[in-house]
């Protein structure tokens, strides 16, 4: 349709070139939208995707979605990365050993549940059931960690949630790639694969990517050095070297996720360097508003709705299951985790209410499969993921910080938020009034040091900037030296 409207042919550069503007103008002005009613970006973006979509609107090219199916290891590479920084060995000495049997245990429960349920009950395939057992045990930590800083959240609850997001993505990662390899494997192969084929190769493979994946890490930080590279140097190079392992990765058809996950986890305890994730975080935006935009385009309704052929079974009835099934099971490992390492009463209730959002990273290894198992169990599987995952964005932040609250992480108590002195100097009792007033006063003290401290994410940013300009100012000057010289 866009095409048709300017006239323009398909795969030009004009044609791809306003579909990335449309794209990410739309995708923009829907949350606007959405933001009134309370739901997520990630909501946002999906629907105006399916709306654009060749199965709807057919606004956008459907070239531009072929074209585009790097999207998904960029965006796999950035989220991977990302969730290293969470991997800090430091805060996993006293209370990592609790957290790692918490995480087996949400992450295998929940799997657990979710292939009963597709194999056993539904009859789906092995290769479609074993890659949705795998994909159930992710947590997308990002709605989590925006509620956490929103509210200031803290303590053992707070560090507990955190510790156990991270292990539980590492689990889900590494079953998910194997999964993946086992799936290719039955869905091609004409035979059963050997034992060495289907699970042995895929887990050596992915193990050496660890190890590839941590080394890079060794390498971007030769590459800039602490205190030597400005803030703009610093993302070029580190962009560089996780498309170079992204690519190599894609090269030899093997996961990226496990590889960055390691980079990113070396790089953070080795460096103690928080800034780039920082840097990252804040330039990603735009690449995963169209990666999650494009994934909404590959959606279809009709599909979805329908029954029938190799499933034989509607796969909204089986994205509501899934979408139902996986909570339980997240909420009743996370439960029996936190009951075995004797947790306190507050996490072994709140805590699995925390690890139902999975969107931010179920969609791209969702994208992922799509191109490693091909269009009938990829696209199977993308289109359960993405409508699951909708239902996700719209439960899990809301229960996530649910479950802040009711844990005592943090309070809405202007008792808790404050300190304040009941009695005077002399020991007499202070009127309500006055008590109120200084809580109120302290409360505003602490919001003008926060506005006084710029925003993390856009300081790490703008700093790029303003060093390149001062730095561009000073050539330019020493050359105006150089000229009058002359």
């Amino acid at each position: 349709m866009l095409n048709s409207l300017f006239g323009l042919s398909d795969g030009s550069a004009a044609s791809i070139i306003l579909s990335l503007a449309v794209m990410l103008v739309l995708g923009y002005l829907t949350t606007r939208v959405t933001k009134l009613i309370g739901l997520p970006n990630v909501t946002a973006y999906i629907i105006i995707g399916v709306l654009i979509g060749p199965f709807s609107l057919d606004l956008i090219p459907s070239s531009m979605i072929a074209g585009t199916d790097f999207l998904a290891d960029i965006a796999l590479a950035l989220i991977s990365f990302c969730i290293g920084e969470y991997f800090k060995f430091s805060t996993f000495k006293n209370n990592g050993l609790k957290s790692l049997v918490i995480a087996i245990f949400e992450s295998l429960t929940a799997s657990l549940l979710i292939f009963v349920l597709t194999y056993f009950i539904l009859d789906l395939s092995l290769a479609l059931s074993i890659v949705l057992a795998a994909l159930a045990s992710v947590t997308a930590p990002t709605s989590t960690m925006m509620t956490i800083r929103q509210t200031k959240a803290k303590g053992d609850f707070v560090n507990t949630l955190l510790q156990v997001i991270a292990i539980d993505n590492l689990i889900g990662l590494f079953a998910f790639s194997i999964a993946v390899s086992v799936a290719s494997s039955l869905a091609v192969a004409s035979q059963p694969a050997s034992l060495v084929e289907s699970i042995v190769l895929p887990v050596v493979k992915n193990i050496l990517m660890i190890i590839v994946g941590g080394g890079m890490s060794f390498l971007m930080l030769l590459l800039m050095p602490p205190g030597k590279k400005s803030a703009d140097n610093r993302l070029i190079v580190s962009l560089s070297v996780l498309l170079l392992f992204c690519g190599v990765c894609v090269v030899l058809d093997v996961s990226p996720l496990l590889g960055c996950m390691a980079m990113g986890t070396v790089y953070r305890n080795v460096s103690n360097d928080e800034n780039l994730f920082k840097q990252l975080n804040y330039f990603s935006p735009p690449l995963l508003l169209l990666f999650f935009v494009r994934s909404g385009m590959n959606f279809n309704l009709e599909v979805l709705v329908s029954s029938g052929g190799t499933i034989g079974v509607s796969l909204l009835v089986v994205s509501i299951l899934y979408f139902a099934v996986r909570i339980v099971g997240k909420y009743a490992g996370s439960y029996l985790g936190s009951l075995l390492m004797k947790k306190e009463q507050k996490t072994k209730i709140y805590l699995g209410l925390a690890l139902i959002p999975q969107a931010g990273v179920a969609i791209p290894l969702a994208a992922l499969c799509y191109r490693s198992l091909g269009d009938e169990l990829g696209g199977t599987v993308q289109t359960i993921i993405l409508s699951a995952g909708i239902m996700y964005e719209l439960v899990g932040p809301v229960l996530a910080k649910l479950a802040l609250f009711k844990s005592g992480a943090y309070s809405n108590s202007l008792s808790e938020l404050t300190s304040v002195e009941t009695v005077d100097k002399d020991g007499n009792p202070r009127s309500q009034v006055d008590i109120l007033i200084e809580q109120l006063q302290q409360i505003n003290d602490e919001i003008a040091k926060d506005r006084e401290k710029a925003n993390e994410n856009e300081k790490a940013f703008t700093d790029a900037a303003e060093e390149q300009q001062l730095a561009e100012s000073f050539e330019l000057f020493n050359r105006g030296r150089f000229l009058n010289r002359r």
